[in-house]
């Protein structure tokens, strides 16, 4: 097919939407089951693009589960724990380790449940059974995968009535090195970003801790490739293969860094026992369930435990968490990864990635304080690179 008619583009009024290469070629994938729309498509390209490289970079499969054009969580295929399975709520899910292709994309679509509802997918590998069954009880537009088992086709088409999005990418597909697009008129054509980000890109540390071990390294990839395709500013927190904290399209870099470290605190907590354990009335459906936590572990706790309330998603009313247990609980949490889109021009957003437990960080350089933020690192014990590679995506 060389051209797909959309029924709109960005919004209902903005009709003659489309799609075509500029060489007249043939697209480069195939729509197998429903009517992706013209953001869809937008998620769908970029998140491509993401989980093609970090499954290039790591040697592992990848999934991203994006929402407007950014990220909300991406991760490789690292095995879950029995804890991780029930944070993620996939305990249900029987032998889930056999895919490392599910165990990404519950990983992805666990990072921030709040902003991945409604998702669109995309998955490195062949969509086998397992992950089309964790895919299959999310709210999700879509997915875009290189291929589809028959057993894991027929599950997804059976989603949203019959009209779930998926689309069959072609792997072997490489994009021109300029790429254009138009703005009121006017058209902008640039080089593709083509930068690879690798080992090879952690090479010089700038401070006194040079400890830098593989774990890290994979977790300060996982947030570089997640930041190439996050709208900038962008900040990225990341821990065992996946990104945990996605701060997105702030006009402050310390505003994306707190963002970011918000959503990864948020996601240290789920694991906290009194979050795990806490007793849902049955057939409590997935939204409310996610609200709750969100909210339980959140400044508003009374939301969801005032009298009156709290009977509505509880059997019992949960004990509430004091300030005491959140900041005991993320101190025992050391060891996350943080990577920044471009240098970042003040030491306060060191200081504000360590009270999240970041111990690693990779960013441009560049600032005219890069010294203050080199000597907060030092006073905080933080390893810290600094590749000159910015990553600006809009």
């Amino acid at each position: 097919m060389k051209e797909l008619k959309l029924k709109y583009g960005c919004n209902p009024n903005q009709n003659s939407a489309s799609l075509d290469m500029k060489d007249g070629a043939e697209l480069p994938f195939e729509v197998l089951n429903g009517n992706p729309g013209y953001i869809n498509f937008l998620d769908a390209l970029n998140s491509w693009q993401l989980v093609k490289e970090l499954k290039a970079a790591l040697r592992l499969p990848a999934a991203a589960s994006f929402k407007h054009v950014s990220p909300a969580g991406a991760a490789v295929g690292v095995p879950l724990s029995d804890v991780m399975m029930k944070k993620l709520f996939v305990e249900n899910i029987v032998n889930i380790n056999d895919s490392p292709l599910a165990c990404a994309y519950a990983r992805a679509r666990g990072a921030d449940r709040m902003s991945s509802f409604g998702d669109f997918i995309a998955l490195s590998d062949k969509c086998d059974l397992l992950t089309a069954l964790v895919i299959k009880p999310e709210v999700s537009d879509g997915v875009i995968a290189p291929d589809y088992d028959p057993e894991a086709l027929e599950l997804l088409k059976t989603k949203k009535g019959g009209k779930y999005c998926i689309i069959k990418m072609d792997p072997d597909y490489t994009a021109p090195e300029l790429e254009s697009k138009e703005v009121f008129g006017v058209r902008f054509t640039q080089k593709r970003n083509d930068a690879v980000l690798d080992e090879s890109t952690l090479t010089n540390i700038v401070t006194e801790n040079r400890e830098l071990p593989d774990t890290a390294k994979r977790d300060l990839i996982v947030a570089m490739i997640t930041l190439k395709y996050t709208q900038s500013n962008s900040v990225c927190y990341a821990v065992d293969g996946q990104a945990i904290g996605v701060g997105a399209g702030q006009q402050s870099r310390i505003h994306c860094t707190r963002l970011a470290g918000d959503k990864a605190d948020n996601w240290l907590m789920r694991e906290h026992e009194k979050v795990l354990s806490l007793p849902f009335v049955d057939g409590i459906g997935r939204p409310d369930r996610d609200n709750c936590i969100d909210c339980y572990i959140g400044q508003h706790p009374e939301d969801v435990l005032a009298e009156g309330e709290w009977q509505r998603f509880f059997t019992v009313k949960p004990e509430p968490l004091t300030a005491e247990e959140k900041r005991a609980f993320l101190d025992s949490r050391a060891g996350l990864a943080l990577a920044s889109d471009a240098f970042f021009p003040f030491s306060d957003n060191i200081t504000r990635a360590a009270k999240s437990g970041v111990r690693y960080i990779v960013q441009a350089g560049g600032s005219k304080r890069d010294q203050d933020v080199i000597d907060e690192c030092n006073r905080l014990g933080i390893t810290m690179v600094m590749n000159g590679i910015r990553l600006f995506h809009h």
